[in-house]
């Protein structure tokens, strides 16, 4: 087993470098994908569309996108989703991406739960998802 943590330059740096995006562990045959949770923001940091959950949803799966793509991944890859959201009212606008991205029957595994606040004022959401990937040579 190997344990890598990644920054991919595809997506903007973490917040003030604390943490990786992806933690990867290979494993024989393949791979399994960790990535940290994410928000709406756009490359410089700042929240995107503040309290819009369908923006912010539509934008957490573009980096989610390609933070996967650099270690050969793609969103059917993804195992598992949990979702925090700061209103479970917002639910019908982010299950509408939701079921738009992962149109496969049945879709991946999911958790999703109600938090009184997300780290930064205005995002609504935050996703952390959990992917596996068949076994790629070493870059």
């Amino acid at each position: 087993m190997k344990l890598t943590l990644d920054n991919p330059d595809r997506v903007a740096a973490p917040f003030g470098d604390r943490y990786a995006h992806v933690a990867r562990v290979d494993l024989d045959g393949g791979a399994l994908l960790v990535l940290a949770g994410q928000v709406g923001v756009d490359d410089d940091g700042r929240v995107i569309a503040p309290g819009d959950i369908t923006a912010q949803s539509e934008r957490i799966f573009d980096i989610v996108a390609g933070v996967l793509a650099a270690h050969g991944a793609g969103l059917a890859d993804v195992l598992h989703i949990r979702s925090f959201l700061t209103d479970l009212d917002d639910l019908p606008g982010y299950a509408a991406v939701r079921r738009r991205l992962f149109p496969r029957t049945p879709p991946p595994a999911s958790t999703t739960v109600e938090v009184s606040r997300l780290f930064l004022p205005g995002a609504v959401i935050e996703v952390e998802i959990t992917a596996a990937v068949p076994a790629r040579p070493p870059r």
